[in-house]
């Protein structure tokens, strides 16, 4: 699961905190945003690999940590000089002493410096900036809920954007750890209406067409659904009876759609490409040397790492891996190669792997022997031994 033990600066106990950004404000890494009501947060958390570097975030304001957007996921600054500005031409910005400054938004030059542009973190979860009218009207200019990451807020939509072409999507993490965009996408089909998960552009699960205000494949209760379809926009959201309630949806990096208590939402994680139980898709044949009804099992465990060829990818992530070994007939096991979650290590052999109530996690190949003449229905795994493993690292390219 996502981990969210970014933060290296505690907002539980703020009081008297901003909650907006007017021109030529800046934020910087030892300050942050509160929004009114103290919900939600936003500072610069420190990436803990390579430590020096950091990502801007919202983050929900309680003593359990969980954050729900990143400004920018692929493009880490340094931590030191880490500054979020509004300047006085109504640029937002982050900018620091490594590459090059990440424009979210520049106003339409030349500015008038009389205009009234404001920055401001709300208790929806919504970062917006907006041009304040002489009559007080307010025109928003930009705001994080059209740029969605791996999480999905109340009232946050999925869809498109008929008059701009802008996509609301979500895309999951590639490492567990790290934030960089990963191989999972969940969009929103307004012709079937439904929603789709995809793994590199190939759909995995599908929720059914909303009928009856439900969908056949998500059961999550606790949930309000609205569809809106016009020539403007078309585009899925949803609401919670109670807006103190803070949720949100998540896409994980191995293709599980959870909500904030973990709950299960969707399970691409579990299509393997020959099964169309709770909303799998079928996209491939079974190669010949697996079977139908093939799984990885994750496990825990202990493997002696003495044999290693260190070719890892670090652009492959935990999902890559699951679809690298189910194709290879050698393969009868994984996990990722680094700390973050990302590279893969592949087994190729049962032996030297120790399972145990801690160690490392892992996945291994369980054969569903049900298909062999003669035999009863039933799921059947190697016997683990302690042994010198037979390992291997394999770095190719998709």
């Amino acid at each position: 699961m996502t981990m969210w033990w970014w933060c290296t600066t505690i907002c539980i106990h703020v009081k008297a905190e901003n909650d907006s950004l007017k021109l030529g404000d800046t934020l910087n890494s030892t300050s942050m945003l509160v929004s009114k009501e103290g919900k939600y947060c936003m500072n610069f958390t420190q990436n803990p690999d390579p430590k020096s570097l950091t990502y801007l975030q919202i983050r929900v304001q309680r003593k359990d940590v969980w954050a729900v957007w990143f400004a920018n996921r692929n493009q880490p600054v340094e931590m030191g000089s880490a500054v979020l500005a509004l300047n006085n031409s109504g640029v937002l910005k982050i900018e620091s002493n490594i590459g090059k400054p990440i424009i979210l938004y520049s106003s339409p030059q030349p500015f008038n410096k009389s205009t009234i542009v404001v920055a401001t973190l709300l208790d929806t979860g919504n970062f917006v900036l907006q041009q304040i009218q002489p009559n007080g009207m307010k025109i928003v200019l930009w705001q994080s809920f059209d740029h969605p990451t791996d999480s999905l807020l109340p009232e946050m939509k999925l869809g498109v954007n008929h008059k701009t072409g802008h996509n609301w999507s979500l895309v999951s993490w590639l490492g567990h750890s790290n934030p960089t965009d990963g191989p999972f996408k969940l969009d929103w089909e307004p012709r079937r209406r439904e929603l789709v998960i995809k793994h590199r552009d190939k759909v995995y699960w599908t929720s059914g067409e909303f009928k009856n205000n439900r969908f056949e494949h998500i059961s999550a209760d606790g949930f309000q659904y609205k569809i809106l379809s016009n020539e403007n926009e078309e585009y899925f959201t949803y609401t919670t009876p109670n807006e103190d309630d803070l949720t949100k949806w998540t896409l994980l990096e191995t293709g599980q759609l959870i909500n904030r208590k973990g709950d299960d939402i969707a399970r691409a994680d579990l299509c393997y490409g020959y099964n169309t139980d709770g909303g799998c898709q079928k996209y491939e044949k079974v190669p010949t040397c697996r079977n139908s009804g093939d799984v990885f099992e994750s496990k825990q465990g202990y493997t002696n790492n003495i044999m290693l060829n260190n070719l890892g990818n670090a652009n492959y992530s935990i999902s890559d891996c699951q679809t690298i070994c189910w194709k290879n007939c050698s393969c009868i096991g994984f996990k990722t190669f680094y700390d973050n979650g990302t590279g893969c290590m592949f087994f190729l052999s049962m032996e030297g792997i120790n399972i145990a109530s801690g160690g490392d996690q892992f996945y291994i190949l369980v054969k569903n022997t049900h298909h062999k003449k003669g035999m009863h229905p039933t799921t059947t795994i190697t016997q683990l031994l302690v042994l010198d493993p037979l390992l291997c690292i394999i770095h190719d390219n998709m």
